[in-house]
């Protein structure tokens, strides 16, 4: 077995800085009293306490005549002036960088500025930090709470965004892409510690190519639990705070084996972890060559790839057989995302099944297995190569959120961002949730991000089209289009790949203010080319149909001579305007109203009379009709003469 030691593993610089100040004090004789365990490592804080030192709970407990060191997490400013009230001296060790995020918070006071801190509220360093603003301060752990606090009201006054120095990268960088993508507003400031950076890339390096991952640390350190969340997404990991802790047995057969310790860990429990780890080494150099001859000893372990025959089948889960030594169990969650999912109807008992080892359960020679690891891992490499390929992927959108959409691509999960998910800018991409879609991966970068484009292939696929358009196209040619957008002055139409003009003037016969009289964006319609500028790539269409043109219905069904009652849609000086056709309108003269003299014609209509009217003559070419009213009075006439 080889094991790997992180090389930044152990104390960081702000630990590193308030231990040995507080071990100097103790040597000099002082009395000293640290607020709050000086560290998250009970065996460092129990020999600081074994030569003289008080862990106090608050100022309060803080005994008379007593000198008081401030840990590296801070405190908040009203608790500084108590320490300052109470004690005989102060020695602030709170950490560089803690103390720089502390003069952000009172920037942010003194601007009006809201106060975003990502990290657990309930942490020490947070809460100091969150003491040094008096203004509006919020709280959040991950990218949910973020939008859950998000409302238009924070965001308008303007906000300042901190992270705890320990805070997990992976998290920050997810809701630092969806502060920027939503607000343009925000200040935003990495303060995460550059050694706990370094800390989770080298834990996730080591994760990637060792069987197995220690993390030395104590069990309440927030920066040794990062650095086990960070190594469990690629390997098995464990966390023991002191070398007792360590079972061998987890070791045993394992080919490399990582190392690495959070920032609160001392040098000393390190190299005893470390030396009760080569213990196993030395146990396994004695039989490795009895373990090499024999296939039947070779132990299955976490990271394998096994082929396993079904057994036994539940309903939560999918018991094997593993070369008929050894019994693997499939969990429900570890073999399908999809709860619909029935089992018995997945699989068959005799099936062979080709699946990653979780981790064995020694004691009882079990493994535990997963179909789902195994199809990640797979399409985890695939998506890395289509990244340096430029491959086309097919993936399900499963989530969709202020920042973008998340698409799932062979079981890895894809970040889209806003501006990526469309063709369109601004256009709504939440219809696409639970949709097939098709992307390019423009950045691997996993565990950080794995980020996507949707707009890249529609726009590939968009100049295919708009190619082939432009190939094929002729005026007078039909096309079935979509609506995408209304103006003033027309529609614009997709045909292909190509959005083409329809004027207003071609939307209907009759006279209209707007468009949205006549079309909705998302109107499925058919239109014609009437016009090409194949130099600027323009295309102007036309919407309304010839023969619903009102002037042909007019020549069709209004011969010379016709008599009909219709409306006055107006008056003039010199006579009314009556409505033929909608569209169509045709002008009694004032002298054609009444055989009798008509001064003003207001005194013989009024707009909306019915009147009988007779066809008198048309000119199609100026659009102009003439019609009579004294023309049918004197039929009438010579009827009742008659």
């Amino acid at each position: 077995m080889e094991i790997v030691k992180a090389k930044t593993a152990g104390f960081c610089f702000g630990v590193d800085r308030a231990v040995k100040l507080t071990y100097d004090l103790l040597e000099k004789g002082n009395k000293i009293a640290t607020l709050g365990p000086l560290i998250h490592n009970p065996q460092c804080v129990a020999d600081l306490e074994a030569k003289g030192a008080v862990t106090a709970n608050s100022p309060e407990d803080i005994p008379e005549g007593y000198e008081v060191i401030i840990r590296s997490h801070g405190v908040s400013e009203q608790v500084e002036h108590q320490l300052k009230q109470k004690c005989k001296k102060v020695h602030d060790a709170t950490c560089p960088f803690v103390a720089k995020i502390h003069r952000i918070a009172k920037q942010a006071e003194t601007e009006g500025k809201t106060l975003l801190v990502a990290g657990n509220p309930q942490h020490p360093e947070v809460e100091g930090i969150v003491g040094h603003s008096a203004g509006e301060v919020f709280v959040f752990e991950n990218l949910q709470q973020l939008e859950e606090i998000s409302t238009p009201e924070i965001w308008e006054k303007g906000v300042f965004v901190v992270a705890q120095t320990t805070f997990q990268v992976t998290k920050w960088l997810e809701c630092a892409e969806f502060i920027k993508k939503v607000y343009t507003n925000a200040k935003i400031f990495d303060t995460i510690c550059n050694a706990t950076l370094a800390r989770q890339e080298e834990a996730e390096e080591l994760s990637r190519r060792c069987d197995l991952m220690v993390i030395i640390g104590g069990h309440h350190s927030s920066n040794t639990q990062k650095l086990v969340s960070v190594a469990r997404q690629f390997t098995k990991a464990i966390a023991v705070e002191t070398a007792a802790e360590l079972d061998l047995q987890q070791l045993k057969g394992l080919k490399r084996v990582g190392v690495t310790a959070g920032a609160s860990t001392p040098s000393s429990v390190i190299e005893e972890v470390l030396n009760r780890m080569s213990d196993v080494i030395r146990e396994e150099e004695l039989s490795f060559e009895e373990m090499i001859n024999s296939d039947s000893m070779k132990p299955v372990r976490a990271g394998d790839i096994v082929k396993g025959v079904v057994t036994s089948i539940l309903p939560n889960e999918i018991q094997v057989d593993i070369d008929g030594k050894q019994t693997g169990i499939v969990k429900f969650d570890d073999f399908t995302d999809d709860a619909s999912v029935q089992l018995n109807e997945a699989v068959k008992v005799g099936e062979e099944l080709e699946l990653y080892v979780l981790n064995v359960r020694d004691q009882e020679g079990i493994a535990n297995l997963s179909r789902k690891k195994l199809e990640e891992n797979k399409g985890r490499q695939e998506v890395r190569e289509a990244a340096e390929n430029g491959t086309v992927l097919e993936g399900t959108v499963s989530e969709v959120n202020k920042g973008g959409l998340v698409v799932k691509v062979k079981g890895v999960r894809v970040f889209v961002p806003a501006s990526q998910t469309t063709l369109r800018r601004n256009e709504d991409y939440s219809a696409l949730d639970k949709q097939k879609v098709q992307l390019v991966i423009k950045e691997y970068n996993p565990p950080r991000r794995i980020v996507g484009s949707i707009r890249e292939v529609l726009a590939a696929e968009a100049d295919a089209k708009r190619a082939a358009f432009w190939e094929t196209v002729e005026e007078g040619k039909t096309y079935t289009g979509v609506v995408k957008s209304l103006t003033s002055y027309g529609a614009f139409v997709d045909i292909g790949g190509v959005d083409g003009l329809v004027h207003i003037s071609e939307l209907s016969w009759n006279r209209i203010k707007h468009p949205s009289e006549m079309l909705s964006v998302g109107d499925t319609i058919e239109v014609y080319v009437k016009s090409l500028d194949n130099e600027n790539k323009k295309v102007s269409l036309g919407y309304k149909k010839a023969e619903d043109n009102p002037w042909e219905k007019l020549k069709n069904e209004y011969p010379i001579g016709s008599v009909f009652t219709a409306p006055v849609v107006s008056l003039t000086k010199f006579g009314a305007f009556v409505r033929i056709l909608p569209g169509v309108d045709g002008l009694v003269h004032i002298s054609e109203i009444s055989n009798e003299r008509v001064e003003k014609v207001q005194d013989a209509l009024q707009v909306g009379d019915e009147v009988q009217v007779k066809l008198l003559d048309v000119d199609f070419d100026k659009k102009r009709i003439s019609l009579s009213m004294k023309a049918v009075q004197e039929n009438t006439e010579e009827a009742t003469e008659e």
